[in-house]
């Protein structure tokens, strides 16, 4: 199971001078992902994590082996899009498989790039492609109202009851509302029926402000109004400005580190969203560790310890019997698995455990 984050926008934002800058700066594998007519990319990107690397060299690990996202570009969507304009349909289905949205929105000025509207505006960019969102939730709802209508009028009880949820999904898109915006106000029902129908805006998103370098350091008049619009979505602001990412993947390590002194930079830009991207993802890492290999791997928040052994692979959830665990501040301080022994600090959990982010763990299992 793959974790996706779909990279959107207008055309000329930058999304996809990002998106290859994104994967260049993980060395990433990027290959073509098998959806309809036009095949977006994905890159297979690597999840920046100290952790990894402390606990990799206290156990003197022959291999260290990083958890990844996906990202996925998708094609450049156009005012209208809902309705079939520019690749419009096919756009729209792309998004339905990925988990969670990163939307490119322009915040710099530049003569030479042309803006498909004619002027900067990022809240403005941001709304047009968040209304073709909401007008392509309302045909899905409303294409599930015509069905579920013909069997509530048959005295089908269940399909009254879809119909409840229904109309309370359309009364919030009718309203310009995210579905993501309001999940918390939504009944039950409507929840379910939201994520049974793929809705577009009942998907997380983050806005990515790619900006000039003059605004990686202080917020320009776009990103600042970025960010209120986001405060009223639910969404995060990342800024990056992709010229620099470009340039800082030409470089080797030292040039790297010195140009990013001279910005007044700790990392890369890139960094930030692909943490922001995990996050958005509500995921979390476990790790795993030995003398061979010490690798970190991925789970959605909440999972269980069954359901975190299954990502190494499904004979050990299926045969499952218990896993031992320590937490990364306690193995740090003792400075070994042996020495965490010891000291009493590795728990013997269950199938009820719930993993918790940062987690070192070996699991025993028997198929």
């Amino acid at each position: 199971m793959g974790f996706k984050c779909g990279i959107v926008g207008l055309p000329n934002v930058g999304k996809s001078t990002l998106f290859n800058a994104l994967v260049a700066s993980s060395h990433a594998e990027a290959a073509n992902y098998p959806f309809c007519t036009i095949d977006p990319n994905v890159g297979i990107v690597e999840v920046p994590d100290e952790r990894l690397y402390k606990i990799a060299e206290l156990e003197k690990s022959a291999k260290i082996t990083p958890t990844v996202i996906e990202f996925v570009d998708i094609a450049g969507l156009v005012r209208g899009a809902s309705k079939g304009e520019g690749l419009g349909n096919q756009f729209l289905a792309h998004i339905r498989e990925v988990d969670a949205i990163a939307e490119v929105v322009r915040c710099f000025e530049n003569e030479d790039i042309v803006h498909v509207d004619g002027s900067v505006d990022p809240v403005r960019d941001a709304e047009t492609i968040n209304l073709e969102l909401i007008m392509k939730d309302l045909e899905t709802v409303d294409k599930r109202i015509d069905r579920a209508q013909r069997k509530a009028n048959s005295g089908d009880k269940e399909a009254k009851k879809e119909m409840e949820a229904l109309e309370e999904l359309k009364s919030h898109l009718e309203a310009e509302r995210r579905i993501w915006v309001v999940k918390d106000e939504l009944s039950e029902n409507a929840w379910r029926l939201a994520k049974e129908l793929f809705l577009l805006t009942g998907k997380p998103l983050m806005y990515i402000a790619n900006v000039s370098e003059e605004a990686l350091i202080e917020d320009n008049e776009y990103v600042r109004r970025l960010r209120e619009l986001a405060s009223k979505e639910k969404a995060e602001v990342v800024k990056v400005c992709a010229k620099v990412e470009e340039e800082l993947n030409e470089l080797d390590a030292e040039e790297k580190r010195e140009f990013l002194k001279e910005l007044g930079l700790e990392e890369p830009g890139l960094n930030s969203v692909i943490r922001a991207g995990y996050k958005l993802l509500d995921l979390i890492t476990f790790f795993t560790a030995g003398p061979k290999e010490t690798r970190a791997w991925t789970v959605k928040r909440g999972a269980t310890a069954p359901e975190a052994a299954g990502r190494i692979h499904t004979d050990m959830q299926r045969g499952f019997i218990k896993a031992e665990v320590v937490s990364y501040d306690d193995f740090i301080r003792c400075g070994s698995w042996n020495a965490c022994r010891e000291k009493g600090l590795i728990r013997l959990e269950g199938k009820d455990y719930v993993v918790q982010d940062g987690d070192i763990m070996y699991f025993k299992f028997n198929v």
